[in-house]
């Protein structure tokens, strides 16, 4: 009896992870292509909810990358100014804003910012982080345990790769920039 419970037990937590493991993978779509994110709910619990919040609601579909600078990263999130189907889209102010939700505490965690690494983007205050993420080109070291690291590119990177680049003199700002056809928990 007591190996048809240990079976049973081992069975409930190999199912039970994998759909955590599913609940953790998000499918962004861009002009080119999928691309395919973990979410590290581990080390970023409330960043990752309120990516998971906002996504699964809609609110990053069609967010434009306001700024993209080559060689370090592709920036987008802000979905009060952003959104190039909202009344309230202003590229000049894209970067400005968030979403309706209160800013986050920082989770800082030990994750490098590699290639294809996802970060929540934030101004001066490490308590700022709202709706706005960036994903890294390149590794960016410089930003370890300063930003918080909350996913990571799995697939498609190449397609991150395609993002309109913005100009480098203006601090990576884009005019005419591609956007977030959606984004979603697979």
């Amino acid at each position: 009896m007591n190996k048809f419970v240990i079976k049973i037990i081992i069975l409930f937590f190999l199912i039970t992870n994998q759909s955590i493991a599913k609940e953790n993978i998000m499918i962004l779509k861009l002009k080119d292509g999928d691309v395919k994110i973990e979410l590290y709910e581990d080390v970023a619990p409330n960043h990752v909810k309120r990516i998971k919040e906002l996504a699964n609601s809609g609110k990053y579909d069609n967010v434009v990358f306001h700024r993209v600078i080559d060689g370090f990263m592709a920036q987008t999130g802000d979905v009060k100014f952003g959104n190039s189907e909202s009344k309230d889209f202003d590229l000049r102010r894209a970067g400005m804003g968030g979403s309706d939700l209160p800013d986050l505490n920082q989770e800082f965690n030990s994750l490098p910012h590699d290639r294809g690494t996802l970060s929540m983007a934030r101004s001066s205050d490490p308590n700022s982080a709202n709706s706005q993420f960036f994903i890294c080109f390149k590794p960016a070291p410089f930003l370890d345990r300063q930003y918080t690291v909350f996913g990571k590119v799995l697939e498609g990177m190449e397609f991150v790769d395609m993002i309109k680049r913005g100009d480098e003199s203006n601090n990576g700002a884009v005019t005419d920039p591609d956007k977030i056809i959606s984004f979603k928990s697979k």
